[in-house]
């Protein structure tokens, strides 16, 4: 069956975040050889080491912005790689979903690679979201689309606890208003912010946005492979995008993979935790 496309021309795989359990999430991105996650693993903990030594906060807060099943938080608690989960779900395909939380809960309690960090979750998707906090990878969640509405009183209060905020995916989806509202969550303190974005989105203006506020921001050197793509129409139309950006596709999305781009925001002094 034809991939369907969304309105950036990406395909859509909205279906596959309303499932009670992670397995179909897994599948699907297991044979696009989906690797951002992976890549952006190292990154993530280097900015959690930087922030605990810099603001001297012994149990920062990570938020995840389009976290779905707790991916990122799975990789850096598990220790383990994107290819390891999906295993680790594909073994348990007899399993109900309360196998499978109970499974996941017991992978945290042998061994947690990072308990003291509390990892926070938002998503505009309630099972995915439901599923990441009852199986323990998430220790609090936002159900919430903040690129429509300002978040609840309740919401903020959750929000203004982040000290690194992160994202692999969602930039594209979500503009600087969802930036901003998670920016401003707290009235003084502004988090450190880490998002891949693919080359098909532009990040200036969501930088321009946060410069505003203080931030400074930096894309790092290099390149980062996101996922293959899931038809010929999706690279298509994406190469379309890149080439009416002028550039360059050859060598990358040219070859089949969807390229990204680290962008690294911290506010300025006044700013500060």
């Amino acid at each position: 069956m034809p991939v369907p496309l969304d309105t950036t021309g990406k395909a859509s795989f909205d279906d596959i975040y309303d499932r009670p359990d992670p397995r179909e999430y897994y599948a699907r991105m297991s044979q696009l050889d989906y690797r951002i996650p992976d890549l952006a693993k190292p990154f993530f903990e280097q900015q959690i080491r930087e922030y605990r030594a810099s603001a001297r906060v012994a149990t920062p807060t990570v938020l995840d912005i389009g976290c779905s099943y707790g991916v990122n938080a799975a990789l850096l608690r598990f220790d383990t790689g994107i290819g390891e989960l999906a295993a680790h779900y594909r073994d348990a395909a007899d399993a109900d979903r309360d196998r499978l939380i109970a499974r996941d809960r017991a992978r945290l309690a042998e061994r947690d690679h990072h308990p003291d960090v509390r990892f926070v979750g938002i998503d505009a998707a309630r099972p995915a979201l439901d599923y990441a906090r009852a199986a323990g990878l998430l220790h609090d969640t936002v159900h919430a689309d903040l690129e429509s509405a300002d978040p609840t009183d309740e919401q903020r209060e959750v929000l203004a606890a982040a000290d690194i905020v992160l994202s692999t995916g969602c930039i594209g989806y979500v503009t600087e208003k969802t930036l901003l509202r998670i920016a401003t969550a707290h009235p003084r303190r502004r988090p450190w912010m880490a998002h891949f974005v693919l080359r098909m989105f532009d990040f200036d203006p969501m930088a321009e946005e946060l410069a505003a506020l203080g931030y400074r921001t930096e894309r790092a050197p290099g390149l980062f492979q996101q996922r293959r793509f899931a038809s010929a129409d999706e690279q298509q139309r994406v190469l379309n995008t890149l080439s009416d950006k002028g550039i360059d596709t050859r060598g990358q999305e040219a070859d089949g993979w969807l390229y990204a781009h680290l962008y690294l925001s911290r506010p300025g002094p006044k700013g500060r935790a």
